[in-house]
């Protein structure tokens, strides 16, 4: 549009050199030259105006021109003025949204998921999912998650739990496969190391009783009594042993509940387990694991995280639109909350829109503002050409009647 502009002032720059060098007598050459005089100076009056707005013309140093870029900050103020006089102000906010339903609004979004044969809400939410624990820092977001459960877990007193955890166990005698495990894993244990077992015997026993060879029988003997202990706890449900362990277990889970003493020694252990450091290299290993785990079945079409997201989110908006209260209550907080940021934040934002508008450099706010407004502005050319060269005919037909 700026060469079309340009084009026809040129154009009408040789036309009247050309009418002025071939004029005749005829009456019509003189209405020719007005109107081609007249439109040069139209079309030059308005490209001065058009570029005075964005620059200096051809670099001059002429007053009143480079109107935007010398009144950048002044624009900048009185846009955000603007902004927030006629659209962040409470009262146009709240009465801007007093009629709109957000919340059958979003229920409708999400309740009808399909869009081209593709399920956005499964491709879009996973992949959002995705895209966020990609985006952030594992280390940093391994260590904000390890630090709000530590957190939690600090504030929780662990050994009441255990010791409630312990007395139902022991009560619906859940703790006898653990213990049963244990004398099976005890007994496989000693089989394993009957030698070193032996070995150990034989070094403690007198020189005589290795001479006669009694050391042998001795462990021979340890190791059949021992045997012989594993499998009578395993057996007999009312073993001495077994229930010594038990009575072991019902005084634990008490003194975890009821002793002081006991409670500060868990607690104690809880809070040097939190700190420690390779509990923190763990939970950042695992962490890790976890993270690529998610974002492999959020990326994956056919990982059932993206189908369930998609069902969950559906049931939510089938609530939505069915459910007029719940309508309510969403509305009136979207209201409020916008509202609310409106009051408490528009001045910031229009804060924040006057000091990026003054961090711009000229050039690049000119060039911003032309390409928003230029082709119109080019307009304004051409009209000015035309309409100059049509105020030349009316002047030279008043001229040759006077």
């Amino acid at each position: 549009m700026r060469l079309f502009a340009t084009g026809l002032l040129m154009a009408m720059a040789i036309a009247f050199l050309v009418l002025r060098r071939i004029a005749g007598t005829h009456p019509a050459w003189g209405y020719a030259i007005s109107f081609t005089e007249a439109a040069m100076v139209g079309g030059l009056a308005d490209w001065f105006a058009v570029t005075a707005l964005f620059r200096r013309p051809l670099g001059l140093p002429i007053p009143h021109t480079a109107i935007i870029p010398e009144n950048k900050n002044r624009i900048a103020d009185s846009m955000a003025t603007f902004l927030r006089d006629n659209f962040l102000t409470p009262q146009v906010v709240a009465r801007r949204v007093i009629g709109f339903n957000f919340a059958a609004a979003a229920g409708a979004f999400l309740s009808d998921p399909a869009r081209g044969g593709e399920n956005r809400i499964r491709a879009g939410g996973a992949n959002l999912l995705a895209d966020i624990l990609e985006s952030l820092d594992p280390e940093r977001l391994g260590d904000q998650v390890r630090s709000g459960l530590a957190r939690q877990l600090e504030r929780v007193e662990v050994a009441p739990l255990l010791g409630q955890m312990l007395s139902v166990m022991i009560a619906d005698r859940r703790h006898l496969p653990l213990l049963e495990g244990a004398v099976r894993w005890a007994g496989q244990a000693l089989e394993a190391n009957e030698d070193m077992v032996r070995a150990m015997i034989r070094e403690r026993a007198h020189s005589l009783l290795r001479l006669t060879g009694l050391d042998s029988r001795i462990a021979n003997s340890v190791l059949d009594g021992l045997y012989k202990l594993l499998a009578e706890m395993i057996v007999q449900p009312d073993h001495p042993l077994k229930l010594k362990v038990e009575h072991l277990l019902e005084d634990l889970a008490d003194r975890l509940v009821n002793d002081p003493e006991t409670r500060e020694k868990v607690e104690k252990a809880k809070r040097e387990l939190i700190g420690n450091p390779a509990v923190g290299q763990w939970w950042q290993s695992v962490w890790e694991r976890l993270r690529r785990k998610l974002i492999e079945a959020a990326r994956d079409p056919d990982a059932a995280l993206g189908g369930q997201l998609a069902t969950m989110l559906g049931e939510l908006g089938s609530a939505l639109q069915g459910d007029a209260r719940l309508q309510s209550q969403i509305n009136r907080f979207a209201r409020r909350t916008l509202v609310g940021v409106a009051a408490r934040y528009g001045d910031e934002i229009v804060r924040l829109v006057s000091e990026t508008v003054r961090r711009w450099d000229a050039r690049t706010i000119s060039n911003r503002l032309e390409a928003a407004v230029g082709r119109d502005l080019q307009f304004i050319r051409i009209n000015g050409t035309l309409v100059g060269g049509l105020f030349g005919l009316c002047i030279h037909a008043i001229d040759s009647l006077l």
